[in-house]
């Protein structure tokens, strides 16, 4: 399939052929929802703690004699029935990671670049690359463009200048073609892949 290239004042600059293996497929939202749940999965820390009874900081004696009170027969105050006990069966620290197979997380970046393709919301840059790392330029070509919440795809190095530039924007983020992933596409609006982004993301996924 072939895309228009466009530089960032907004002007035509050429055409590209997108590979339809990559970028032609038609997008399935089970691949897509799997990966993204592998993605968060991978990104939660996992460091949520109780304490137990023995780490609860009262006396470890017996409250009162076993028979004969009444009541109910208990030992310290650690246990998990009183106020301040400790907790039965908590959260621990725990990794909450699963394992997803390579190719399937291959497939499942393809699927989204194919869905922001079919959407209409890929956008293919020539460069990226900027003279000075100026906020206020990259602001007033985003806003010419139309670029609200974008993800700009770079290759296998970011412009600096660029980066820098877009670090203050809210708006737009910007990664490597190696940084390039499911969840981060998704979650933007539009997706603005450069020519050098287009070309490591092929050789990376064919």
């Amino acid at each position: 399939m072939k895309s228009d290239v466009i530089s960032l004042d907004a002007s035509k600059a050429g055409d590209i052929e997108l590979s339809d293996e990559i970028f032609g497929l038609e997008p399935r939202a089970d691949i897509l929802h799997r990966v993204v749940r592998w993605q968060r999965a991978r990104a939660q820390q996992g460091t949520h703690k109780v304490k137990t009874r023995s780490e609860t900081s009262y006396s470890t004696k017996k409250i009162y004699r076993q028979k004969g009170t009444g009541g109910a027969r208990h030992g310290d105050r650690n246990a998990p029935i009183f106020r301040k006990g400790g907790i039965y069966k908590g959260p621990t620290p725990r990794s909450h990671a699963h394992d997803l197979p390579k190719k399937f997380r291959k497939l499942g970046l393809k699927h989204a670049l194919s869905s922001k393709a079919r959407d209409g919301n890929l956008v293919v840059l020539e460069s990226c690359a900027m003279d000075e790392a100026k906020t206020k330029v990259l602001a007033n070509a985003a806003k010419e463009l139309g670029w609200k919440r974008v993800l700009v795809i770079d290759g296998a190095e970011v412009d600096q200048n660029f980066a820098r530039a877009a670090a203050n924007l809210a708006g737009v983020d910007v990664l490597p073609s190696m940084g390039a992933n499911v969840y981060d596409i998704l979650k933007r609006d539009t997706l603005v892949i450069t020519r050098a982004g287009v070309e490591a993301l092929e050789a990376r996924l064919k």
